[in-house]
């Protein structure tokens, strides 16, 4: 099943996803370094580091050497914690250079029928970020990633 990405506002992305494992398992894999590695890359790289501090006030932070070479690195705080239902992070791209802009990140874990249902709110300051955001190509790798972010939590559920 794919993520329907929609624009609720001129700075927000909304991603939303179903996925066929219990809450408690893609909160796991959303929120553990070593499961984090395993799909946060999707098919266009391989994670390096995945550090996550999961405390109000910690910090979190993704780096993947994608095909081709090049490093691709995120990180950000957590604003707010609700295990298994509710994370809020700050989110930066560190490509985009020592100013870069923090997103404010809101995901939600809602249980759906025996699976999940993820959604993932981006608030930036402007549509020209926003759109900048969308045009580096972010929801094709975005779709990869959550494919593979399925995989393990239904790898998770079937070890249970």
């Amino acid at each position: 099943m794919s993520a329907q990405v929609t624009l609720p506002t001129d700075t927000q992305i909304l991603i939303a996803r179903e996925f066929a494992a219990p809450r408690a398992l893609v909160w796991r894999a959303y929120t553990t370094p070593e499961l984090v590695a395993r799909w946060w890359a999707g098919r266009r790289g391989e994670v390096t580091s995945a550090e996550i501090d999961l405390r109000v006030g910690g910090t979190w932070r993704y780096v993947m050497v994608a095909h081709g070479g090049f490093e691709v690195a995120f990180h950000g705080e957590y604003r707010e914690l609700e295990p298994e239902a509710r994370l809020v992070t700050t989110e930066v791209f560190e490509g985009a250079g020592p100013d870069a802009e923090a997103a404010l990140v809101t995901v939600t874990f809602s249980e759906q029928g025996g699976g999940t249902l993820l959604e993932q709110r981006m608030e930036v300051s402007s549509r020209e970020v926003r759109d900048m955001i969308l045009a580096t190509g972010m929801e094709s790798g975005m779709q990869e990633s959550y494919d593979a972010l399925e995989q393990v939590a239904v790898e998770l559920a079937a070890a249970a």
